[in-house]
This record gives structure tokens, C-alpha cells and sequence, in this order.
């Protein structure tokens, strides 16, 4: 009885659709998870990504898992994990994401997983970064280190959402710092973020982490977008 009304209270609802969820469904309901819109890019080494970064940044592999389109269930998912504290919908993706990712990660051989990094303003603001949940599962899941000490954000600014990326890329490129000692020469490293637009960001955190001797970069994130 006290669990019914507690359901009747705070009913579990989809954080797809916001249905309400069946006893069997967890997080997301089983309409919305069959309707994810995957990319497939970890299937093809010439996706959209890497036509982003082509004659940009030297990419060993990169990879978006879900097409983000406007009011759709991806952009509800990652507005959930973003803002509404909901780091288990990152969980959840990383360890859907990492079933795909075997193989690639096995012929890759990445070092370590970093995700793209908030400011320490901004991480006192929001109490978390969206992409931590997502990279932990991937490195548990992938038996990968993570690290979110290694890259750093060394400016605060408001969001960069509504600038083209010319504007962005101007503004991103003096942000990021890598703390890296000699251990970090020669590593593979995974830049992990949520959503790809321009790419400003992820082409700035690149060329911080290339300034590493002989370090290599893959790209990979929970959503594309192009608009």
C-alpha cells in the first residue's frame, strides 16, 4: 500500500516521453529505446565527425552514439542528464554504448578516457558534469581508465550554444589546459562530451591534449547535432 502511493505521488515516468513507466521498464520506456535514433558512425570511419575534423585535428576514431533532433527523445534525455541532476540516463547509454564499442576500443587500444571538462565555477553551479556518468560506465564497461583531472577548463564564460563555430572556436581556444606528466607521453586518449555541434569545443580540447609528446586523440560523444 505505501508503495502505491508513493507511485501515485512521484510516479516513474520516461525520461524519453515522460509516459509513465511499466513495472518492467526502467528509466526509459520500451517505445522510446527502440526508437533511439543511433548513428552507427562506430561502423564507419567516415561519418560526419570525421568530416567535422577532417584537415583539423589528426583523429584515430570518432563517434557519435545518437542523432540529436529538436523536441525529439534524445534532446530530452540529454536536457534531463544536463540540468535535472539525472546522472543514471548517462549510466545507462554508457553501458548500451560500450556493448557496441568492444571491438573498436580492443583494435584502438585507448589509454584513457577524459571527458571534456566544466569550468570549477560552473561544476559548483550544476554539482556535476553531465559526461562523467556516461564515461564511467564506459570505462567500467570497457576496462578503460578514466580521468577528469588530466584536461582542464581555465575560464568561465556563459554558454557558446547560439555562436557559429568560427565564433566559438575563437573564444574556446584558450580554455583548456592538460596537467600531464611524462606517464602521459604516448597515450591514447578518448575525449568523451555529450552533444557535438560545431565541434569548437572538441577541436580545442584536441589540440590541448596533442600538445602531450606523441599522444594520440579519438572522438566520442552521446549525441550529433548540425544544427
Amino acid at each position: 500500500m505505501l508503495k502505491n502511493l508513493i507511485n501515485l505521488l512521484f510516479p516513474n515516468l520516461c525520461a524519453g516521453c515522460n509516459a509513465l513507466l511499466l513495472e518492467n521498464e526502467g528509466l526509459i520506456c520500451a517505445k522510446c529505446r527502440h526508437n533511439l535514433p543511433h548513428t552507427q558512425h562506430h561502423l564507419n570511419p567516415n561519418n560526419y565527425i570525421a568530416a567535422k575534423f577532417y584537415g583539423v585535428l589528426p583523429i584515430e576514431f570518432c563517434s557519435a552514439m545518437l542523432y540529436f533532433h529538436k523536441d525529439g527523445i534524445v534532446q530530452n534525455l540529454i536536457h534531463q542528464l544536463k540540468y535535472k541532476n539525472k546522472p543514471e540516463i548517462g549510466t545507462l547509454l554508457g553501458n548500451w554504448y560500450a556493448h557496441d564499442l568492444q571491438k573498436i576500443a580492443a583494435n584502438q587500444k585507448f589509454s584513457v578516457i577524459i571527458p571534456v571538462p566544466l569550468h570549477k565555477k560552473r561544476l559548483q553551479e550544476r554539482g556535476y558534469n553531465q559526461v562523467t556518468s556516461f564515461c564511467e560506465a564506459l570505462s567500467e564497461q570497457l576496462q578503460i581508465e578514466w580521468n577528469d583531472q588530466l584536461l582542464i577548463r581555465t575560464t568561465y564564460s556563459n554558454t557558446q550554444t547560439k555562436k557559429n563555430k568560427e565564433a566559438r572556436t575563437k573564444v574556446e581556444q584558450a580554455r583548456f589546459e592538460a596537467v600531464f606528466t611524462s606517464s602521459d607521453h604516448g597515450k591514447h586518449f578518448l575525449l568523451v562530451d555529450d552533444v557535438i555541434t560545431t565541434g569548437a569545443t572538441l577541436e580545442a580540447c584536441g589540440k590541448v591534449l596533442l600538445k602531450i609528446p606523441n599522444a594520440k586523440i579519438s572522438i566520442l560523444t552521446i549525441a550529433y547535432t548540425d544544427s
